[in-house]
């Protein structure tokens, strides 16, 4: 992935919000994240000049398209690693955090094998 691991959560917390509320503003993201403003601030930044993420007229943050396409690779990543981990028989809590860490590292190959695995056997459902 070219995308640094902040830049991906940043996008991935936009997502989750924005599956909650229409209007997600920066400073919900920083309360989710746990970060300060100047910090968040300056990371929407790098997402707008990178063409993934747009205010609106009230400053609502949107993910663009691409935006959209890749924090819902991410998020998805997040989901099936959760799970997989979970059906293993690790408890949720730590089963998320560890999806968390290597949803940024894990290729895509590997990746798919997973999903595979995972729908053959019917874990994917679980």
């Amino acid at each position: 992935m070219s995308m640094q691991e902040s830049g991906e959560m940043y996008l991935e917390t936009i997502y989750i919000l924005a599956q909650k509320s229409s209007a997600v503003r920066s400073i919900d993201v920083g309360e989710y994240m746990g970060y300060s403003k100047p910090s968040v601030s300056r990371a929407i930044g790098l997402l707008k000049k990178d063409g993934l993420v747009q205010t609106d007229e009230f400053g609502h943050l949107k993910l663009t398209p691409a935006g959209e396409e890749q924090a819902r690779g991410i998020y998805e990543r997040h989901t099936v690693l959760t799970k997989l981990f979970i059906n293993l028989g690790v408890d949720e809590e730590t089963a998320a955090y560890d999806a968390c860490r290597i949803e940024h590292y894990i290729s895509d190959k590997t990746f798919e094998a997973i999903k595979a695995h995972m729908h053959k056997y019917g874990a994917a459902d679980q």
